[in-house]
C-alpha cells in the first residue's frame, strides 16, 4: 500500500477516497480515478494533487495496466459498470487485486504507527487539528482526514515519520480493518441505523476496536461520556481521559486527567483553563470544540509535543471544510456551512453559534440525511433546533443506499411545530423541496446581520454556491 504502481480508484470523489488518493499519489503511485460528472468539493483537491478523474463511469475509463483497484463502498457490481466488468471471470484471470476503500485504508494504516481518531461526532475536526499541531511542531506525521483542511493544503499529509494519524469510521464496521497503536475515542452516540440494528450493536464495534489496543498503546476518551468510559474498560493500553467541567457535573465523583473550566468567549477566540497547565485559546466556537481541543492536547502531549507548542498551534488552527465553515456574506448575512446531521451535532453547532453571535438572528436550512436516520432518531430531531430563530427543512437526502422509507420532512416539520407550540417557542418552521427552492427563498429573504446555517451531510452547501454565483 505504500508504493505499488498504478492504482485505479472507482468513486474517487468521495471525501474518504480523495483523502486516500491524495496520500497514495504523494507516496509516488500513479493514481487514476473515476466518478460521476457532477462537481464535488473534492474536485479541487484532486486537481491540485495532479490526479486524473474520468467521468462518467464507463468500462472505457479503465486503464490497460493496473496494479490495484480500490472502490468506494457506495458502489458494487450491481450499480457500477466498471466494477461489474472488473469482477468478470475474464478480468479476474489478470490477477489484479480489487479491494474496498476501508480495506485499503486499513492495510495502509496498519503498515505504520497508527493513531486512530474515531467516535460518533468530531472525528474530522479532531484528526485535522491533531495532524496540524503535530506537523507544525516538527513531528512530520502522515495523516488521513475526512475533509479538506485549507491549512494543510488538502485532506492528507505524507510526512517522513512512521506516525500516521487517521480518521476512521464505524459505519459498516470499517473499524475491523484497523490495528491501532493509539485511539482517540471522542464519544459514542447511536447512529447509522441502516446498518446497526440497535444501540447495543453500535456500541459493540467500539468495544471490539478498543480491545485491539496493545498494552504498550493508549486510549484517549471523554471521561464524562458514559459509553466511552464503559468501552475503555476493555483497553489493555493506558487510558487518558479529558472533560469539560459543567455545573451539572459538580456532584460527580468522576475525575479526568485533563479538565477544562472557566470557558469564555473573548473576541475571535474561546478561552479556557486546563488543570495546572494554564490558559488555552482556540479559534473554533462551541463547547464541542473545547472537547475536541482537549483530545488533541492529550494526544499531542502523549506523542511528545511540548506544552508551549501545543498552546501555540492549537490556537492557530482554523478548522476544516464543512465543519462550521464561514463561507462569506450574502446581502450582509453570514453564511455558514456545517456537516451536522445527527441531533447531538445539531444542538452542539447551534449552541456554539448562538454563544458566538448572541444578538444575531439565526436561520437554518437543514437537509436531513437518510430516511433511516431521520426515522430512528425522529424524537431527538424534533427538539434539536430550538436555538434557531427560523428553520427550513428540505426533503430528505436519501443517499445511494436508499430512496424512500418510513418518514418524511413534512412529517418532521409538523412534529416540530407541535413541539414548539407545547413549549411556547416562537420559531418559523417550513418545508421546501430542494436546493433550488432554498436558494430562491434566501435570495428573496436574506438580510444583513443574520447568520444563515446550511446544515447537513448531503449537498446543502450548493445553496451557497448558487448564492455566490456572479452574474
Amino acid at each position: 500500500m505504500k508504493k505499488i504502481g498504478t492504482i485505479y480508484m472507482i468513486g474517487i470523489k468521495g471525501v474518504g477516497m480523495t483523502m486516500l488518493a491524495q496520500f497514495l499519489a504523494a507516496a509516488g503511485n500513479k493514481v487514476i480515478g473515476s466518478d460521476v460528472s457532477e462537481t464535488f468539493l473534492t474536485d479541487a483537491v484532486l486537481k491540485k494533487s495532479g490526479i486524473r478523474v474520468k467521468t462518467p463511469f464507463a468500462v472505457s475509463n479503465i486503464p490497460a495496466k493496473i496494479d490495484l483497484v480500490i472502490y468506494s463502498s457506495a458502489f458494487k457490481a450491481e450499480n457500477n459498470v466498471e466494477l461489474k466488468y472488473l469482477e468478470t471471470k475474464k478480468n479476474k484471470d489478470k490477477k489484479v487485486p480489487i479491494i474496498c476503500y476501508a480495506q485499503a485504508l486499513g492495510e495502509l494504516f496498519n503498515s505504520y504507527k497508527g493513531v486512530a481518531v474515531c467516535g460518533s461526532h468530531g472525528k474530522t475536526t479532531t484528526t485535522a487539528w491533531l495532524a496540524y499541531v503535530l506537523s507544525k511542531a516538527g513531528k512530520e506525521p502522515k495523516a488521513l482526514i475526512g475533509s479538506r483542511v485549507p491549512q494543510l493544503g488538502g485532506s492528507a499529509l505524507n510526512g517522513k515519520s512512521k506516525l500516521l494519524v487517521a480518521e476512521v469510521d464505524e459505519y459498516q464496521n470499517k473499524l475491523k480493518y484497523f490495528q491501532p497503536v493509539g485511539v482517540l475515542l471522542n464519544n459514542i452516540d447511536y447512529d447509522h441505523p441502516d446498518f446497526f440494528k440497535d444501540e447495543k450493536a453500535y456500541n459493540q464495534v467500539f468495544i471490539d476496536f478498543v480491545k485491539k489496543i496493545p498494552a504498550s498503546g493508549f486510549l484517549i476518551i471523554d471521561g464524562y461520556d458514559k459509553k466511552s468510559v464503559a468501552a475503555a474498560k476493555h483497553s489493555r493500553g493506558q487510558v487518558i481521559s479529558y472533560g469539560l467541567a459543567a455545573k451539572e457535573m459538580a456532584w460527580t465523583k468522576v475525575t479526568v486527567n485533563y479538565q477544562a473550566r472557566n470557558v469564555r468567549v473573548r473576541g475571535a477566540y474561546q478561552y479556557f483553563l486546563l488543570n495546572n497547565l494554564g490558559e488555552f485559546k482556540i479559534k473554533l466556537w462551541g463547547e464541542h470544540n473545547i472537547k475536541n481541543a482537549l483530545a488533541v492536547i492529550a494526544a499531542a502531549r502523549k506523542l511528545g509535543v511540548s506544552l508551549a507548542n501545543i498552546k501555540k498551534y492549537l490556537a492557530q488552527f482554523k478548522g476544516t471544510a464543512r465543519r462550521g465553515q464561514v463561507l462569506g456574506k450574502y446581502k450582509g448575512a453570514i453564511i455558514i456551512d456545517d456537516y451536522a446531521h445527527h441531533p447531538t451535532e445539531i444542538k452542539a453547532t447551534l449552541e456554539g453559534i448562538s454563544a458566538y453571535w448572541p444578538k444575531k438572528n439565526i436561520r437554518v436550512i437543514f437537509h436531513p440525511h437518510t430516511f433511516t436516520r431521520t426515522k430512528a432518531l425522529f424524537s431527538d430531531f424534533v427538539t434539536s433546533f430550538s436555538r434557531a430563530h427560523e428553520l427550513t427543512i428540505l426533503d430528505i437526502y436519501g443517499s445511494a443506499r436508499e430512496k424512500k422509507g418510513g418518514t418524511s420532512s413534512q412529517i418532521l416539520v409538523k412534529a416540530i411545530k407541535a413541539e414548539n407550540k407545547k413549549r411556547k417557542l416562537k420559531q418559523r418552521v417550513e418545508n421546501l423541496k430542494d436546493i433550488k427552492a432554498a436558494t430562491s427563498y434566501l435570495k428573496k429573504t436574506a438580510e444583513a446581520g443574520e447568520v444563515i446555517v446550511l446544515m447537513g451531510a448531503g449537498d446543502v452547501f450548493r445553496v451557497a454556491d448558487n448564492l455566490f454565483i456572479k452574474k
